[in-house]
């Protein structure tokens, strides 16, 4: 429903308002007299309401209820489904609310939905609820449950948390109510304790892609530097919750940092966890995928994604940030308009119109055109990411200049219709090494182009070549170009390459290291990576995206 109705404010879909207004139908039908609403237990398990806290997820699917609910309302300005989730609302905290019994979800996201009714409806209640249920995290109200308490989120307090551990998508729920809250209220503590748990989170707990959770085990966070390729888990769900934090810290901020990683996130480890059709699915992200693990449609890993999944969470997931993706491009205010990501379209503030023309990420040519503007002077503001060494910025009148990377570009005049600001974003294809202290992939290096992370697929490899057996050859550069025909038309990169056969190696998987490598023949081969978010759309078969370095040959 929240997908539908980010849709429906896009442009009419009378097909899709009439599946939304059933929908919403069937949900005012299924709601108790008293508000109550979660069919499990009316229906299995009528007198257990709120009895099972830890695994129960009642205020989890609440509080995306009340997400649906909020997005209805500023969409089509109706209050019907707006007033079915008020009515949980008054349920939820009818017993468990402040003055009620102390309780909390195991599974936070109730906290930032409340956060947003309060945002829409003003009212007090909502927003004291929210950090009701933030206080009391961390004071063992949840018990040891099955899995512990970092798991449900319930090992700290808000504030006192300096890391990232536990379930990932849970963890990254709170962080988001934690980073609402302080909006809403200034208190600098939860600004302080999101800001180093989403520093240690980049720093030690991140794979290449943005994707999260290095742990299959409690679809968990790993230790410090603990990301291997081939086991990750990065449920897809993780990259949208990275990516809701990172909006939230980039509104309280302003820090560059964030749009960074939600760019990241978003052109890797979220869009490969839907196919190019939009009709099928991962709920896992792995870097690797040995021939051996290859099982169809299964959750845990697989190089074929499914139409559907009985735990169902990733794909409407995915459809609401799909949706709502336009709302994370810009933001205006304070006398100025900045644009965080890059897209072909308008930017409509109240004081400026921007129409902005990109084949980005494809070409890092960026070119806004201010079609309408008041007379007083404001400010555009231009992300520059990281990775853009060398990017410039052309302003009407006053020429070209560098631009640092990992900043916002700036320029403040009284502007005219016309006008235009050409952003140059450097996305030739590179190779990005790993930390040191990220053992599973020592040795080995990946291909970036832009903010695209790439990856070999054992497809395009020559017949009789293993991609378990194939190096970069030392020395070799890199070449892309767009190709129309390959994965629908994206940007291949190649690279010189080398293949050994491993064949020789039987028995004891350890030798000498005099002997190690000396006895495989290197052959020549050509290497085509492809961009991560496209693999599994072919042939299903192996795949990575930490490619090992072949040694150079002795002298």
């Amino acid at each position: 429903l929240e997908a539908a109705s980010w849709e429906l404010g896009r442009a009419p879909f009378p097909a899709l308002e009439a599946e939304a207004d059933r929908a919403i139908g069937l949900v005012a039908a299924a709601q108790a007299e008293d508000g109550y609403l979660d069919s499990y237990y009316q229906v299995l398990k009528p007198g257990a309401r709120y009895v099972e806290l830890p695994m129960g997820h009642e205020l989890y699917c609440a509080g995306h209820l009340i997400q649906a609910a909020v997005a209805h309302a500023r969409v089509t300005g109706r209050t019907d489904l707006l007033t079915i989730a008020t009515r949980v609302v008054d349920n939820v905290e009818a017993a468990l609310g402040p003055a009620a019994r102390p309780g909390v979800c195991g599974h936070p996201e109730i906290e930032m939905a409340l956060v947003e009714l309060y945002r829409l409806t003003g009212e007090e209640r909502h927003l004291a609820l929210a950090r009701c249920f933030l206080d009391r995290r961390g004071h063992g109200l949840l018990g040891p449950g099955t899995y512990g308490p970092a798991y449900y989120q319930d090992d700290r307090p808000v504030r006192e948390a300096q890391t990232v551990t536990g379930h990932a998508v849970r963890a990254l729920y709170l962080a988001s109510g934690v980073v609402d809250a302080y909006l809403e209220t200034g208190e600098q503590a939860l600004l302080d304790a999101s800001v180093a748990q989403w520093e240690d989170m980049v720093a030690t707990r991140t794979y290449l892609t943005g994707g999260v959770g290095s742990r299959h085990r409690d679809e968990s966070f790993g230790d410090a530097y603990e990301l291997p390729p081939d086991r990750a888990y990065c449920e897809t769900c993780a990259a949208i919750a990275s990516i809701m934090w990172s909006w939230r810290l980039l509104l309280a901020t302003g820090d560059a940092r964030y749009a960074d990683l939600i760019e990241r996130t978003l052109y890797n480890g979220f869009l490969s966890g839907v196919s190019l059709d939009g009709r099928s699915f991962f709920y896992v992200n792995p870097l690797q995928l040995r021939a051996a693990h290859q099982r169809p449609w299964n959750k845990r890993g697989s190089a074929e994604r499914a139409g559907w999944y009985k735990c169902a969470c990733c794909p409407p997931n995915v459809m609401r940030l799909l949706s709502s993706l336009e709302q994370y491009v810009a933001t205006a205010g304070d006398w100025a308009v900045q644009i965080h990501q890059y897209a072909p379209g308008r930017v409509r503030t109240p004081d400026a119109e921007l129409e902005v023309a990109t084949e980005y990420p494809w070409s890092g040519r960026v070119d806004v055109t201010v079609s309408a503007t008041r007379e007083e002077a404001w400010t555009l503001a231009l992300r520059v990411p990281a990775w853009a060494r060398g990017a410039s910025l052309a302003v009407a009148g006053e020429g070209r200049r560098d631009v640092a990377p990992g900043a916002y570009a700036t320029v403040t005049r009284a502007w005219r219709p016309g006008d235009r600001v050409v952003l140059e974003l450097p996305v030739a294809a590179r190779l990005t090494a790993p930390h040191p202290l990220v053992d599973a992939v020592r040795g080995c290096v990946a291909i970036e182009r832009g903010p695209l992370v790439y990856c070999l697929e054992q497809v395009d490899l020559p017949a009789g070549v293993e991609l378990s057996d194939v190096a970069l050859a030392p020395g070799g550069g890199l070449g892309d170009g767009f190709e129309p025909g390959l994965l629908g038309g994206v940007v291949a990169v190649r690279a010189a390459g080398v293949s050994g056969s491993t064949g020789e190696w039987e028995g004891w998987p350890y030798r000498d290291v005099s002997h190690a490598d000396g006895a495989r023949p290197r052959v020549p081969v050509e290497l085509v990576a492809v961009p991560y978010f496209a693999w599994a759309n072919r042939v299903p078969g192996p795949m990575r995206v930490w490619i090992p370095g072949a040694p150079a040959a002795s002298t």
